[in-house]
Parts: C-alpha cells; sequence; structure tokens
C-alpha cells in the first residue's frame, strides 16, 4: 500500500463511492489527514484503519451517529475494534445459521408432506426469529443466586472488582464498585440500565495499572479467550484476588460425566481439544481450585444447567443461548436432538441416567479458581 491514498484510490480499494467519501469527511467521521506537495488531501495509514472500521460497522447496520461514538472510543484501540467487529460478525453468523436450521425443518416438513402453518412460517422465517435470536441470552443466562453466592464469597472483603469478559453483566455483585470489561458490542447492547461502566477491551491485554483492583472476577468466558492464560496473568497483574468461574474440559472431569456431551453431542471433544487444562490454568496464577455443583433447577441457562431437565435441550431459544450448538454445525444439532427426542419418548434417557434423578445438585466439571 502507498504511504498516503488520493481519494479516489481509496473509494476504489474500499469499493465506495467518492461522493460517501466527502460525505464522511464533512461530518468528520474519516477526514484525511495528509497532503500531498501540491496540498491536495490524502489518507493516511491510519486515516485508513479508522475508515474500515467506519465501513465494517456501517455494512453491520449501524447508523453513521453510532458510529462515530465507537470509533471515537477513548479505551478502544484498532484490535480491540477488530475484536468488537468480530463479536458482531459472530452474532450475526449464529443467526444466520439459525435461519438456515429454521429453512432446513421447513425442508423436511415439506417433503413428508406436512405444510406449516402461517403463523407458524412467520415464526421461522419472520421478525419473531431475529427477535427470539436476540432475546435468547437475556432471556434464558440470568443469574443463579446459589452459584453466586459462591463466586462473591470467594471475592473475600474486596471492595473494588473488575469483571473481565463481562458480557452482558451477570453475577457482577451488587454492593461493591465494578468495572466490567467486554470487547463485544452485542454484550454491551443487552447490559441492563445502571449496570457497571464497561470498558471495550481483551482479557489479554487490560488497559490498567498494577493491582489497581482489590479482586478481578471472570465468569464463564476464558473459554471464548484467545490466550487464556496471559489473559489469567493480566487479571493476577492489575488485582490482589482473582476469582474464575470455568469448567474442567477433560474427558473425566466433563466429556465423559455430562450426558449430552457423551451421548448425544461428540463434537464438542473437538471443540475443547486445544484448551489449556483446568489445572494449567490454576497453576498459572496460583490458585486453588473449588468445586461448583449445579442445583437441578438452575436459573442461568448455560450448557451443564439442564441436567435435570433434558427436555429444555429441545427447545431452540435454550440452544441459541449456548455457543456449543452453533459451534458443532445445523446438522450435529439437529441429530443430537432428534436423538434426545427420541430416547425421552422411548424412556432410554430416564432408564440411562436413572442415577440423576433423585439428585439435588449434580457435579460436573464446573470449577471456581481463587488466588
Amino acid at each position: 500500500m502507498e504511504e498516503h491514498l488520493t481519494v479516489g484510490r481509496v473509494a476504489e480499494l474500499a469499493g465506495v463511492s467518492v461522493r460517501t467519501l466527502h460525505h464522511y469527511d464533512e461530518i468528520g467521521l474519516v477526514r484525511p489527514s495528509a497532503r500531498t506537495a501540491a496540498g491536495y488531501r490524502t489518507y493516511s495509514a491510519d486515516d485508513v484503519g479508522r475508515l474500515r472500521e467506519v465501513l465494517a460497522y456501517r455494512r453491520l447496520g449501524f447508523a453513521l451517529r453510532d458510529i462515530a461514538d465507537l470509533v471515537d472510543d477513548p479505551a478502544a484501540d484498532a484490535v480491540a475494534h477488530l475484536r468488537r467487529l468480530r463479536g458482531l460478525l459472530v452474532e450475526r453468523r449464529d443467526r444466520a445459521a439459525s435461519m438456515v436450521t429454521a429453512i432446513d425443518r421447513e425442508l423436511e416438513a415439506r417433503a413428508m408432506g406436512i405444510r406449516t402453518t402461517p403463523e407458524e412460517q412467520l415464526k421461522a422465517f419472520g421478525a419473531q426469529l431475529y427477535e427470539a435470536i436476540g432475546a435468547a441470552y437475556p432471556a434464558t443466562r440470568r443469574t443463579e443466586p446459589r452459584i453466586a453466592a459462591k463466586v462473591w464469597e470467594a471475592l473475600g472483603d474486596a471492595r473494588t472488582v473488575l469483571n473481565v469478559g463481562a458480557g452482558t453483566g451477570s453475577y457482577e455483585p451488587p454492593d461493591r464498585e465494578v468495572t466490567a470489561v467486554e470487547p463485544s458490542a452485542v454484550m454491551w447492547a443487552q447490559r441492563p440500565a445502571g449496570a457497571a461502566r464497561c470498558v471495550a477491551a481483551a482479557a489479554e491485554n487490560l488497559p490498567f495499572a498494577d493491582r489497581s483492583f482489590d479482586a478481578a472476577m471472570a465468569f464463564s468466558t476464558v473459554h471464548h479467550w484467545r490466550d487464556p492464560i496471559a489473559g489469567l496473568r493480566e487479571m493476577r497483574r492489575v488485582a490482589r484476588r482473582v476469582v474464575v468461574f470455568t469448567h474442567d474440559a477433560s474427558d473425566t472431569g466433563w466429556r465423559h460425566r455430562f450426558w449430552l456431551t457423551r451421548d448425544y453431542l461428540p463434537e464438542v471433544a473437538g471443540l475443547v481439544a486445544d484448551r489449556p487444562p483446568v489445572d494449567r490454568l490454576a497453576r498459572a496464577i496460583g490458585a486453588r481450585l473449588e468445586p461448583v455443583l449445579i442445583p437441578w433447577d438452575c436459573a442461568d441457562g448455560f450448557l451443564e444447567a439442564y441436567w435435570r431437565r433434558p427436555q429444555a435441550y429441545l427447545e431452540e431459544p435454550v440452544r441459541r443461548a449456548v455457543s456449543v450448538w452453533t459451534r458443532v454445525g445445523p446438522e450435529a444439532e439437529r441429530r443430537a436432538v432428534a436423538g434426545l427426542r427420541d430416547d425421552l419418548a422411548s424412556g432410554r434417557w430416564s432408564e440411562r441416567n436413572r442415577d440423576l434423578l433423585d439428585l439435588d445438585a449434580a457435579e460436573l466439571g464446573l470449577r471456581l479458581l481463587v488466588a
């Protein structure tokens, strides 16, 4: 790339009109800051980087006013913007995957001579589908008070708490001064009014000085990080206490113990194969490991939450709020759901898992790291 690019060249490379670039210049969104020897304004590398972010947000459907706020966010550097954009694109991909699943079901029904009702068609292909997907996370991922109590107890006497990978703000202690870190704008939008201030950053590069907080917490997020070890060490750097809710993804700790991954979703083994084992995560920050039992009526709809309520996994909103279902792909999802539905109808699931039916809580590999 040339050091400085003319407006015509930038328009050609970006696939937009010169008029669009002039408009962005006029409203102060992207102004070419360099000049040629003849005095003509040209785009520097930084200008091009900003334009890339503007165009990406624009193509995701953001209004120009909202885009200005996003790209001018003083807490977000180029990497933070890329991570935020990635989150938005993944969310759009998940919506598309859900749409494909709905279409496949409609095709299967029609192949069997079944005609869906107009109401069902609208739910599958219309605005109601997008509403359900957009609402899936807050509708099913609520704070489970018994697990929250264990997390908050582990925070000890900490008054200032950094919540890394904060998402929508679940499990943030209400009686402490909380600062949230979350790179995804999709999650930002779902944080409730009055939630803790949120900084756009990644766990691996926290924009805070050493020992800035009494404690740093992370809840069910480490498996989404690019480098979990680096993220945990960053938490250890900025806080005197670290509390992390995660899970043991080993065969004995989770995959072979949890009936859903063992009997219906073997593909999960490939998804977690490259993750650092939980004992290595603990060693990285000198943490102790504490098991976390899941109550049978757990309010938070994470993957393992419905261990004694298997019918829940047949519900689309429940699955859409858990990333595993999208990551294994629609074919595996359809097979797993069909197999579970058949086993529930025949009684095979109850026979195979009869040891769970009288339990009030189950140990399925969930762990609390406390350092």
